[in-house]
């Protein structure tokens, strides 16, 4: 498959997206960006900008210091009445997040920037999820914020948890994990197209 014969690099340090990538039978190695690169990424915009230049920082980041290779870079965002909500910095922001989606819709954006060098040639993608979550009593919600479960995870939730207050509406699960590995091979496979010579 075209799309497979080149190395792929990952460029995040996320578990999740690491098993993703695994589970759909991709070969590639991990070089995370640091931390400080996404300082700076835009703060009144959008949450569908805010993931795409995410995305982007983080891919061009990793893409400047290879000679060869497709850098994969993600961001994932959830949002609820026009509140952007990525990860919780301690246990009371991931109580406020959940809170505001207990009994809500919300939509998980996940921004994917593909780098190729040594073309620089790079694409944007965006997906969306639409979830719906139960409304949570005081106990539940007790229990999700002293699981620690919330560490890490955009808007406080981790879907592969197997949580049974969380329901898709429209979208893809993996979307939700944090990449959307689906669609993976169409949009490498477009880039790689269009550096290849005619």
């Amino acid at each position: 498959m075209t799309s497979r014969n080149i190395e792929l690099i990952l460029a995040s340090q996320s578990p999740r997206r690491r098993q993703l990538l695994s589970d759909r039978g991709f070969e590639f190695t991990v070089r995370a960006p640091d931390d400080a690169v996404e300082r700076g990424v835009c703060s009144n915009c959008s949450p569908e900008d805010l993931v795409l230049e995410s995305a982007f920082v983080k891919a061009r980041a990793i893409a400047q210091d290879l000679e060869s290779g497709l850098v994969l870079s993600a961001d994932t965002v959830a949002e609820c009445r026009a509140e952007v909500m990525g990860k919780p910095v301690d246990r009371d922001h991931a109580e406020k997040m959940l809170r505001l989606m207990s009994g809500q819709t919300h939509q998980v954006l996940t921004a994917v920037c593909l780098w190729h060098r040594p073309s620089d040639k790079h694409s944007l993608h965006l997906e969306q999820t639409v979830l719906r979550m139960d409304r949570l009593d005081e106990t539940e919600l007790q229990l999700i914020l002293d699981s620690d479960n919330w560490v890490g995870k955009a808007g406080g939730f981790g879907y592969q948890d197997g949580l049974d207050w969380l329901h898709i509406e429209s979208g893809l699960e993996s979307n939700v994990v944090g990449l959307p590995v689906e669609r993976l091979d169409g949009w490498i496979t477009e880039l790689l197209e269009s550096v290849e010579p005619n």
